[in-house]
């Protein structure tokens, strides 16, 4: 249950994009944007994690759903560039919840996964309401032929239910009903610890129905904790804590990596 990521216990480091072009925070540098990624690519891999996952981090505020053409075309650019450089599996995330964009970039370049905060149901955040297109995400995916993993989350950090339900509900729907290739449980916001009790009730809930689809763990993965995690859920997508100083928005540490990934016992 590792979406093809070529590794038990599969680690995922993000690569947090600087502010592209149209963002508020763009700088004019589009050819920098292109060299931090690809040393932060450079350094994931060397310090030996199993993926990477590109995310349009810099670009906030970000928009609830659709993004701007300039930034797909941006991100599409990258993610090409990245595939060229790169012998890891690739994956995509365009924040807020551009799903749509997600599949097309992974399609159009060959990404192996997308990662999709909101698939089912509908949330409460900062861009306001946020609402899953699962219907129209896993139609696109098939359109395209495209043979890209869809990574859902299940409560999403930096947002809130706008009605409660039972989580076995939510991960089931996501599982059965959206289609969703694997499960994403994270804490309440970026670096944020994921509560154990919930991974461990996402997991059961997973269990419960039986499906053979993986369980990652989103946010809060630290060196210190990576190995418990990792007794609990699938896999890790760790961003903050491979970052100097542990700072999101930091390049990536290559000793911090590898020392995670060291502990994950890889």
């Amino acid at each position: 249950m590792t979406l093809g990521l070529g590794a038990d216990r599969p680690i995922v480091g993000m690569i947090h994009l600087d502010a592209l072009p149209g963002a508020p925070d763009f700088d004019g540098d589009r050819a920098g944007i292109r060299e931090a990624m690809r040393r932060d690519a450079r350094r994931l891999a060397n310090g030996g994690v199993d993926a990477v996952m590109v995310e349009n981090f810099g670009d906030a505020p970000f928009y609830a759903d659709s993004v701007p053409k300039h930034t797909v075309a941006s991100m599409a650019a990258l993610v090409a560039d990245l595939r060229n450089h790169l012998d890891l599996p690739v994956g995509v995330n365009v924040l807020r919840n551009d799903a749509e964009a997600a599949v097309s970039i992974a399609a159009a370049t060959g990404a192996s996964f997308v990662r999709v905060n909101v698939h089912t149901g509908t949330r409460a955040a900062d861009q306001g309401i946020v609402t899953g297109r699962a219907a129209e995400t896993v139609r696109l995916r098939d359109r395209l032929d495209a043979d890209v993993d869809i990574l859902a989350d299940v409560d999403v950090k930096h947002s809130a239910p706008v009605a409660e339900r039972p989580l076995s509900e939510e991960v089931a729907d996501l599982l059965e009903r959206g289609k969703a290739d694997g499960i994403v449980a994270s804490g309440a916001g970026t670096g944020r610890e994921t509560d154990r009790e919930h991974l461990e009730a996402v997991v059961e809930a997973r269990d419960r129905i039986d499906a053979n689809v993986p369980v990652f763990v989103g946010s809060g993965v630290t060196r210190g904790t990576v190995d418990d995690v990792l007794g609990v859920a699938d896999g890790a997508i760790v961003g903050s804590d491979l970052k100097e100083g542990g700072e999101a928005t930091g390049p990536v540490d290559e000793e911090r990596v590898r020392k995670l990934v060291d502990a994950a016992g890889h």
